[in-house]
């Protein structure tokens, strides 16, 4: 990469950290006020007892596709913790929801679960992701909430998918292990990403799933706050990739930077 290409991706990084501070820095969202309804209950895990300190997630129907346990790892609209009676309080704008939660055992903070992570979709009799209307200034108790399982990554989709995968290195050619690759819907990357991926690995590979085929815009991050350790980088300079539904887009490579080497 020659200078004036380096600073042009160092310059992209940089409006990227200033407003890291949006959707994925606070571990609640949500509302409280005109329009917004309030949701209650607690979480079970099946075979276990009370889901204590974990965290459940409100999927905004409106905005993206129904949660999956296989095929993507769509990003919460709204998320809250969990007490250590099970018991969560929500407030969150009107509006139809799917519901998840989970309950981490891998001591990661962010992105899909890992394996032996306690796990939960809220689905209906006939097992698809089931929708919940909230009403504004309505309060909506949803009692116990049971059947979350532990995560296992044999039960993953292997076939049909839609994905990208690429390699993360830093500038010096170094592959970047343990960051995640989210994918927005805007050139801005200001709002709330739609789908993350998972950890990339020691090689510095990752795999993102996604619901579907479409122009993507991808942004690196190796946690969620931005401190002065962070790593983070966007798919050439911000350029939108292409995806066929079904398909694999492979080569979908990028450079991250060091936040706090940044001047």
């Amino acid at each position: 990469m020659d200078v004036r290409n380096k600073s042009l991706a160092m310059f992209v990084v940089i409006l990227a950290l200033v407003f890291c501070s949006g959707p994925l820095a606070h571990a609640e969202r949500g509302g409280d006020g005109p329009g917004t309804g309030t949701v209650m209950g607690q979480i079970g895990i099946k075979d276990v007892g009370p889901m204590m300190g974990g965290t459940i997630f409100f999927y905004d129907s409106a905005s993206g596709p129904a949660p999956s346990s296989a095929k993507y790892w769509r990003v919460p609209t709204h998320s809250f913790r969990v007490d250590t009676n099970s018991r969560f309080t929500a407030k969150i704008p009107e509006g139809t929801y799917y519901i998840g939660a989970i309950e981490r055992k891998s001591g990661e903070s962010l992105g899909p679960p890992q394996e032996g992570d306690y796990f939960f979709i809220g689905r209906d009799k006939n097992g698809k992701p089931k929708e919940l209307t909230v009403w504004s200034n309505s309060v909506v108790d949803l009692q116990m909430l049971s059947g979350a399982e532990p995560f296992t990554r044999a039960t993953l989709a292997q076939k049909g998918i839609t994905a990208i995968q690429g390699v993360l290195r830093d500038d010096y050619g170094q592959p970047m292990e343990g960051m995640l690759v989210f994918a927005y819907g805007t050139p801005e990357m200001f709002d709330r990403p739609l789908f993350v991926s998972e950890r990339s690995d020691k090689n510095g590979k990752y795999l993102l799933r996604v619901a579907g085929g479409g122009r993507y815009y991808l942004k690196a991050r190796a946690d969620s706050g931005g401190g002065p350790s962070s790593f983070m980088g966007v798919y050439k300079d911000g350029a939108p990739l292409a995806v066929k539904k079904g398909r694999t887009r492979r080569g979908a490579n990028i450079t991250v930077f060091k936040v706090g080497m940044m001047q």
